[in-house]
């Protein structure tokens, strides 16, 4: 993509991300009962329970926060650092040697300015909770867990001064990197209130608090009590830790395109050895390993292609095995609308690169076969519906995908003078999408139903029946992604592709086609 284009999807993206949660549809919000993102129950809860000091050391009994020097100084997170602290050098190292005209390093003298790691395992840093997520609409992975409960830890300056605008809207010092502590949502050994809740009851809880008329401390008491959703959250539901930072940017100039670059990692924890161990990214496909390894390829696309995986795989629900996968991954951002190398499965389907895994023949023939096992696919109709699914299955895929850079949720910033999560969106344009479909499994979960666990592509949002999005720039409205049906005369309308047919856009609205090859754009008004 050219730079005029790249940067007028920035500028899209830069608007976007600026939108508050209500400004396309009225209160509620969208997270209603799905998240915690209110900055003042956030930062009493931050000062309570829920500090990582807390949640992570079992002698820390103060509220006294953890700077990022003592943090990377306990034995369970010494591995973490020892991680990153490689994944920077092969960074830098498989730089040098693809980018050998092309200087890296700290500062703005550099055309690849690196993450100051210095900051990172600084006593002047330190991770402030800026969200709590139910992610309970993962509790096809683990049932007996319920799914997951996610704290969201933003890395930001102590005692620095505002960014930006001084006044009363100055946001606080924040660095690009979020840590996320995923908790079970029922632990293994819970005490005598958190052994009482079934999936039903956390389920219910969380819907309920989405009603409370609360906000500050009291919303932050309300949720902890006998009564809230967090009652049986704890350390002891610890399972993984997950890390995201813009490991390096480049700035727009004569010479450059605009371009952000983040490091995804994952660490088990192991409570034998009490630490955190390095884990492969769930469904994080090995692109690199796959086509190198003739044997890995041939055992991959036999493994993805049986018909019950490729339902799995339709459905937003495959576990890949890890013999497949990655323990890390880069995601460049932004990304155009076109296939590109940047994608995380480039390459691994016929009409990409030299020497794809799956070929045309390959992806019809397992259609077909689905198709005649009865197998009602719901978002995988073509040869670009699987290319597709196999980019945002990926965590590096999704967060390509509408986010606000790398992020799906930079965090609330309450340590802001005037906390606001209109003037800073604490979530993406994904995030906010999702909302409609979680609530819906929160819901069939509290009633006992037959849960449906499925999710559409990245892009679009399921909605499930709901109008609650409709004309919103999360589904058909200003700005949402679409798909650039061929006129409706002649032989080109019968290529129309039967997975994107329905991405049309509100009325009034009109489908500009970024890209001729994929035929995907944005909704902008229509020419009159």
């Amino acid at each position: 993509m050219g730079l005029p284009l790249r940067s007028l999807v920035i500028a899209f993206a830069l608007v976007f991300s600026s939108l508050p949660p209500s400004a396309a549809q009225s209160a509620p919000a969208l997270e209603r009962g799905t998240a915690v993102t209110d900055p003042l129950a956030l930062r009493e809860l931050d000062r309570g329970p829920f500090g990582l000091a807390r949640m992570l050391s079992a002698s820390s009994s103060s509220n006294k926060p953890f700077t990022d020097d003592a943090l990377f100084a306990l034995s369970a997170i010494t591995p973490i650092r020892k991680s990153l602290d490689e994944e920077f050098e092969r960074y830098v190292q498989r730089h040098k040697a693809e980018l050998p005209n092309e200087t890296i390093g700290v500062g703005p003298q550099f055309d690849f300015q690196l993450f100051d790691r210095d900051q990172l395992y600084s006593q002047a840093s330190r991770f402030v909770l800026a969200g709590i997520v139910s992610r309970m609409d993962r509790a096809f992975v683990a049932p007996d867990s319920c799914g997951e409960i996610r704290l969201i830890y933003r890395l930001s300056e102590i005692d620095a001064p505002p960014v930006g605008d001084h006044g009363d809207h100055g946001a606080s010092a924040r660095l690009p990197m979020t840590l996320n502590l995923v908790l079970k949502a029922k632990a293994d050994k819970a005490d005598a209130k958190g052994a009482a809740l079934t999936c039903a009851a956390i389920a219910r809880r969380w819907l309920e608090s989405g009603d409370w008329p609360l906000a500050g401390a009291a919303l932050a008491e309300k949720l902890t009590s006998d009564e809230g959703p967090l009652v049986s959250i704890g350390p002891e539901n610890i399972e993984r830790i997950e890390t995201n930072l813009q490991i390096a940017h480049v700035s727009q100039s004569p010479g450059h395109e605009f371009r952000t670059d983040y490091l995804l990692k994952v660490f088990d924890y192991n409570p034998q050895a009490k630490a955190f161990e390095e884990a492969t990214l769930e469904d994080q496909i090995d692109r690199e390993r796959l086509l190198a390894d003739e044997k890995l390829r041939r055992d991959f696309k036999a493994w993805l292609l049986d018909p019950t995986h490729l339902a799995e795989f339709d459905r937003g629900t495959v576990l890949i095995p890890k013999e497949f996968l990655a323990k890390a991954a880069i995601a460049p951002t932004p990304i155009g609308f076109a296939a590109s190398p940047v994608q995380p499965a480039f390459g691994l389907v016929q009409g990409e690169g030299e020497n794809p895994l799956f070929s045309t023949d390959d992806v019809v023939t397992a259609l077909q076969k689905a198709a005649a096992h009865g197998i009602n696919l719901q978002n995988i109709r073509s040869v670009a519906g699987f290319e597709r699914r196999l980019n945002d299955i990926t965590c590096a895929g999704c967060h390509q995908t509408r986010g606000i850079g790398g992020f799906h949720f930079p965090g609330v910033d309450w340590m802001a003078a005037h906390p606001s999560n209109t003037l800073i969106v604490p979530a993406s344009p994904h995030f906010f999408g999702d909302q409609v479909r979680r609530r819906d499994i929160l819901a069939e979960i509290r009633d006992g139903k037959p849960v449906d666990y499925s999710r559409g592509f990245s892009e679009r949002p399921q909605l499930r029946g709901s109008g609650e999005l409709v004309g919103t720039e999360y589904d058909d409205g200003w700005g949402a992604h679409c798909y650039g049906l061929h006129a409706k005369a002649g032989d080109k309308a019968a290529d129309n592709d039967r997975s994107f047919v329905s991405w049309s856009c509100a009325k009034g609205l009109a489908c500009q086609v970024m890209s001729e090859a994929s035929r995907m754009g944005m909704c902008f008004v229509a020419n009159q």
